[in-house]
């Protein structure tokens, strides 16, 4: 049974009013036009909605059954009509945010912050995770939007568009009494006879991926799944580990944060995954992601580079190298995340 909008229009118009040509004045319509919408009205229920009477009409038991539903479907399309046109306007909505650990440090809450500024009305509700899930999740539409690290070499699931927004570079972690803690940049040739703290037995699926394709072997017998064992493990002076750039300002004080050299600093990619039709709140967040990932790729205030006083920071000539420089690959499936107990990283 096919009913539109129009045809429940009329009936109560004509409801209303108890006469079909007040009901074609109030409509901006003709009386036969309003008679036949009634009349398709009547002959899909298949009951005679109005009694024909010489000064106008009134409603049949059957109209009279179908008045209340008929003002239900008018209210609940004038609700639908709001709500899409504050969806439009970005006056109202839910934007579903999905994103891996580290990026949840700076990138992702300097542009929710930018957004709730200037969408205030419009719901985010934000859900950390694995790159690999978040990908699923756009592509299953259980996401609008989401900021992963997904593979360079793997392509993005069936549905889904990877916008880029930097490639983060990598720093090292070391005791804050380590020889190379108060240095510019260190090599990682240099380090290579120290033990390394990892996340993952397997290094291909650490952030030491695009260090293992440069040549680097580091030695690891140190494995931690989360980052306060990691980065305990780092200040006890058991080891030394790989950090991004995005979760530099969350590591704990007694760890020294040093630059790699330009030759030798690990990359990986940050992309924002959208559907092929992204909504407009989802649209204007991503507008938001570039705005910011362009902040902290050039180096302002919160940015990517360790803080001014903490070990490890030079100043102007020490910081990190900018984010936005051509990526490294990053581990299959995604890049691990960091910056976050239970995540997996180096």
């Amino acid at each position: 049974m096919q009913l539109t909008h129009g045809l429940y229009e009329a009936f109560l118009a004509v409801a209303r009013s108890g006469s079909f040509t007040s009901a074609a004045r109030s409509l901006g319509y003709t009386q036969s036009a309003v008679s036949r919408q009634v009349r398709s009205l009547e002959e899909e229920w298949g009951a005679e909605l109005f009694e024909r009477l010489p000064r106008g009409v009134r409603l049949t038991e059957a109209g009279r059954v179908l008045l209340p539903h008929a003002e239900a479907v008018r209210d609940r399309l004038a609700a639908a009509r709001a709500e899409l046109t504050a969806l439009r306007a970005l006056d109202g909505g839910t934007l579903r945010l999905g994103a891996f650990s580290s990026a949840t440090a700076a990138l992702v809450p300097r542009a929710q912050a930018a957004f709730r500024k200037r969408h205030p009305g419009v719901v985010v509700t934000r859900v950390e995770g694995p790159s690999a899930k978040h990908l699923g999740l756009v592509a299953a539409g259980e996401e609008d939007l989401a900021v992963v690290s997904p593979a360079a070499d793997a392509a993005p699931p069936r549905g889904v568009t990877l916008h880029h927004l930097l490639d983060e570079p990598m720093l090292v972690a070391l005791e804050r009494g380590h020889p190379c803690a108060g240095r510019r940049d260190v090599r990682l040739a240099e380090l290579s006879g120290e033990e390394w703290i990892v996340g993952d037995e397997r290094l291909e699926d650490t952030l030491l991926r695009p260090a293992l394709a440069a040549g680097l072997r580091p030695r690891t017998g140190l494995l931690a799944h989360d980052w306060i064992a990691k980065l305990g493990a780092v200040a006890a002076g058991l080891g030394v580990t790989l950090v991004p750039a995005l979760a530099a300002a969350s590591v704990r004080p007694d760890v020294a944060l040093v630059t790699i050299h330009p030759e030798d600093v690990p990359y990986r990619r940050i992309c924002a995954a959208a559907p092929g039709a992204p909504g407009a709140a989802a649209t204007a967040f991503l507008s938001l992601l570039r705005e910011t990932a362009e902040e902290l790729g050039a180096g302002k205030p919160g940015g990517t580079e360790p803080e001014a006083g903490k070990p490890g920071a030079e100043g102007p000539r020490g910081g990190v190298p900018e984010a936005g420089k051509p990526g490294a690959e990053e581990p299959r499936g995604g890049a691990p995340e960091a910056g976050k107990p239970g995540t997996r990283g180096a």
